[in-house]
């Protein structure tokens, strides 16, 4: 438990920047999840921006790294790709 004032706010601060990261990061997961399970060509294309678009708001936000937002959009490019 926090000692001084100065402790507890910090506390507070931790714990409401730790609850928005985990809101971007889940978000962005959902998102490349989704456009993992499309079945279609059509139905990964049409997924696919909005996965980046959580991608690159993680990076941006540093949740993630940025050449981790890279890979994660490139493996997402080349799977859609790769679909039929």
């Amino acid at each position: 438990m926090p000692n001084t004032k100065q402790a507890k706010k910090r506390l507070l601060q931790t714990e409401k920047r730790r609850h928005s990261n985990k809101l971007i990061r889940s978000a962005m997961r959902t998102g490349m999840k989704k456009v993992l399970r499309a079945e279609s060509r059509t139905d990964g294309e049409a997924l696919l921006p909005l996965a980046q678009k959580r991608i690159d708001k993680a990076a941006k936000k540093h949740i993630i790294h940025a050449n981790a937002a890279a890979r994660y959009k490139a493996r997402l490019t080349k799977r859609v790709a790769g679909l039929s």
